[in-house]
């Protein structure tokens, strides 16, 4: 069984070990990809060819040429007569089209009868949504896509601000929880432009279910995060999270957005890729824009260092206490896995177990 299929297998696993399936998964930006440069890619254990045909066509290969297992992402673009492209495995030729079907195999001799058509490396459904790229990772090959990519609210301003990428030596889970931790601000992200040492008291936030997911419905952003304050106006925020992984915060003033999307793709057991993109309308990036990327990196790294201390309690197989309200979100997060995970072995929709609540925590 395939590491991804195992995955789909275990979704229902203890916290910290198996993935989602039948789901979308971001795996890049649209301008990673150039037409005729295959690049490749590991989600859910899983090696994958992404590859823009020179007509600029998007496919996904598994990255395993079934020949001698080179990978075809090292391989190069080749167009027949009738204008086909395909991809050249670099070992010995081998051709494969968009939809995984063997196109050739140049080491056969004309008299040498055979089907190569029959020959298949697995397609992987894969789609363009706002310049993103998103893979389609079925539980089996057979499984076909019964819903588009997600759609983030505030991409504007044209190109994002900021992209900024990292691993994280952790299971998606523990990155998840991570991000989505709302009482660890004060003490791993404190700064002067963000938060200070006694700034903390008490919030409230109210919670709503949406699509495979929650939100923090619209507020005013809390008084001690200092960087709103660059925004000017009255700023407006909604933070929402939906699987397998994605979280954003959308801010308006007035007419003017900034989205602030982080995206977590496994890409095993042990490692998450990180994906940060901040898109914005607003005239503050003109003028401060390498200023706020840079703090923005600086939060991703804080991050990244927490989770290096905490693999190494985790290393001992801890039971890990969870609290109301401050891990409400974590366990929304636990129950929303086993939800989709029941629902697709049932062949049912996805129901929502997020209620609306409101929570309460301090930072």
């Amino acid at each position: 069984m395939s590491a991804m299929a195992e995955g789909g297998a275990r979704a229902e696993a203890r916290f910290g070990h198996g993935f989602l399936t039948d789901i979308w998964y971001l795996a890049g930006l649209s301008a990673d990809l150039r037409p005729g440069r295959p690049r490749r890619v590991d989600v859910l254990g899983e090696p994958i060819m992404l590859g823009r045909a020179p007509d600029g066509s998007l496919f996904a290969l598994r990255d395993v040429c079934p020949h001698r297992a080179a990978p075809l992402s090292a391989g190069r673009f080749r167009t027949d007569a009738s204008g086909v492209a395909t991809i050249e495995c670099p070992y010995h030729g081998w051709r494969f089209g968009a939809d995984g079907a063997c196109a050739a195999i140049p080491s056969l001799t004309a008299d040498q009868a055979m089907d190569v058509g029959r020959i298949q490396v697995r397609r992987y459904p894969a789609a363009e949504s706002q310049g993103l790229v998103f893979v389609w990772m079925g539980a089996t090959p057979a499984s076909a896509p019964d819903h588009p990519p997600p759609v983030f609210p505030g991409v504007v301003g044209g190109r994002p601000k900021l992209v900024d990428r990292m691993v994280f030596d952790a299971h998606i889970d523990q990155a998840v929880v991570g991000l989505m931790d709302p009482a660890h601000g004060p003490y791993v992200h404190r700064q002067w432009w963000w938060r200070t040492a006694g700034s903390e008291h008490d919030k409230q936030k109210r919670f709503e279910p949406a699509e495979a997911g929650f939100a923090m419905v619209r507020h005013t952003p809390s008084r001690n995060s200092r960087a709103y304050a660059l925004l000017g106006g009255r700023p407006q925020t909604e933070i929402t999270f939906r699987l397998p992984g994605l979280r954003w915060e959308h801010v308006t003033v007035g007419a003017r957005q900034l989205l602030s999307l982080t995206c977590l793709t496994p890409i095993d057991e042990g490692r998450t890729q990180v994906t940060q993109i901040v898109w914005s309308d607003h005239p503050v990036f003109a003028l401060l824009g390498p200023l706020v990327a840079a703090w923005a990196r600086t939060f991703l790294r804080q991050d990244a260092r927490m989770v290096e201390l905490q693999n190494q309690g985790l290393r001992h197989d801890p039971a890990l206490m969870w609290i109301d309200d401050a891990d409400r979100q974590a366990k929304w997060y636990q129950a929303l896995k086993r939800e989709w995970a029941a629902s697709r072995r049932e062949g049912r929709p996805f129901v929502n177990p997020v209620e609306p609540a409101t929570l309460r925590w301090r930072s």
